[in-house]
């Protein structure tokens, strides 16, 4: 009984460390008085003020273009990537090739963005692109980083993958391209999604390499949060984050009811196998 309570209190104060936090923002977006520490009654307004309020509109609308571009390149890349690791065997410079798709999992994001920074100034030198720092540059940055991301998230699932089914298909006369988009490209498709979701989380939520490679009129969501920190959080910040919380909310949602449709189909399916059988 002591170990049960123990385990329980644990749980509930790592669901409160979590969860509490965030619970506090969403009342706080209904907060009437204008700090964010101090409730000054229920009100709705700071919602209305936020749709009013065009740059931090403007703000989220590139962060979320962003992190769409930014994560599908990703999962392009990186499924490349994943595939030359998993399926080419040995090749010369394979241990160069990988340890830089892994570098940026660990690089500092502060070097990661001197770097780029460096590197989009010298080809604007050298080429004349891309003509200053804005969306292009931000999109680049974030697809450099998140397609590591992928890269080791398809690698494993291609490494845990039944090579025999492709064999079998190449041997009776798919080509290696009918292959992959026919028998490989299904199986690992739940990576590619998780991939995706983790390359779209993680632009949506950079301010440090961001602040290196953007310019004048491309200013992320994260980054005019980062800037108002200096100035005081407004309680429109909160509006904005309860519902980016309500939209993952729903989306978590959507996902568990699905997939519990899909499990209560295949039981059926796995019923009355049985009984035909």
């Amino acid at each position: 009984m002591k170990r049960f309570g123990f385990l329980a209190w644990a749980l509930w104060f790592g669901y409160a460390f979590l969860y509490v936090p965030i619970a506090l923002l969403v009342i706080y977006s209904f907060n009437e008085s204008r700090l964010v520490t101090v409730w000054g009654g229920f009100s709705t307004k700071w919602y209305g003020e936020l749709l009013n309020n065009e740059a931090l509109l403007s703000a989220a609308a590139l962060s979320l273009q962003v992190a769409a571009v930014s994560a599908t390149l990703a999962v392009v890349l990186g499924t490349c990537a994943g595939m030359a690791l998993t399926r080419f065997g040995r090749f010369r410079g394979r241990t160069l090739f990988g340890g830089m798709i892994t570098a940026p999992l660990v690089m500092p994001e502060v070097i990661t963005g001197l770097s780029l920074l460096l590197l989009f100034v010298a080809l604007e030198q050298l080429i004349g692109w891309p003509d200053g720092r804005g969306v292009t540059t931000i999109t680049i940055a974030h697809t450099t980083f998140t397609a590591s991301y992928v890269a080791v998230v398809v690698q494993s699932r291609l490494a845990g993958m039944d090579g025999s089914l492709e064999e079998a298909a190449m041997d009776l006369g798919a080509r290696p391209a009918k292959v992959f988009f026919v028998i490989t490209l299904p199986i690992i498709a739940p990576a590619l999604v998780a991939g995706w979701l983790l390359a779209f989380t993680l632009s949506l939520d950079d301010v440090v390499v961001a602040s290196f490679v953007s310019g004048p009129g491309s200013t992320t969501l994260p980054m005019v949060i980062f800037s108002s920190v200096k100035f005081g959080i407004s309680p429109q910040i909160n509006a904005l984050a309860t519902l980016m919380v309500l939209v993952v909310a729903l989306g978590i949602l959507v996902a568990s009811v699905v997939m519990a449709r899909q499990d209560r189909q295949r039981k059926r399916d796995e019923q009355m196998a049985l009984q035909t059988g």
